[in-house]
Parts: C-alpha cells; sequence; structure tokens
C-alpha cells in the first residue's frame, strides 16, 4: 500500500547483494577445497552446501536484475486510501 512519502530516488540493493553473493561464491568455494585438500570432509561438505546456496542466489539476483525495473507510480498519482476495515 503507498503512504504517499516514499523516496523519489529509492534504489535497489540488488547490486550489493550481487557482490556479497559473488564474495560468497569465491570465499566457500576456497573453503571447500582448502577442507578438502587438509582432509576434513565434514567441513568441506557444510562449505560446498554454502557454496551452493550463494550460487542460487547469485543467479535469483542475475534474474532479477535483467528483468528491470518495474513499474512505480509517479508523483501524479495519489496514494491510496488506508484500509479503514
Amino acid at each position: 500500500m503507498r503512504s504517499g512519502n516514499e523516496p523519489v530516488n529509492a534504489r535497489s540493493p540488488l547490486r550489493l547483494r550481487l557482490g556479497l553473493g559473488i564474495w560468497g561464491l569465491v570465499f566457500f568455494g576456497g573453503a571447500a577445497a582448502a577442507f578438502a585438500l587438509a582432509d576434513h570432509p565434514g567441513w568441506s561438505a557444510l562449505c560446498a552446501a554454502l557454496f551452493l546456496v550463494a550460487a542460487v542466489d547469485v543467479g535469483l539476483v542475475v534474474r532479477r536484475i535483467r528483468q528491470g525495473p518495474h513499474y512505480q507510480p509517479g508523483r501524479d498519482v495519489p496514494p491510496y486510501e488506508p484500509d479503514h476495515g
């Protein structure tokens, strides 16, 4: 529901989330490899699972960025009347 006082120049946090996701890919991929080389299979599996979570998140963020901006009402559209029910 629009209240009428949203920021005019609001920005999406998707690029920051993409950067953090890529950092997670690099970190957990390296950690999984390092633990595998150090013969710690439990830690390696945990880091590999977190690597997969980060990969899915990066994929979803890239998909949302490629969708482009969505419609937002302009200044000429008045705010909605609040629900009094």
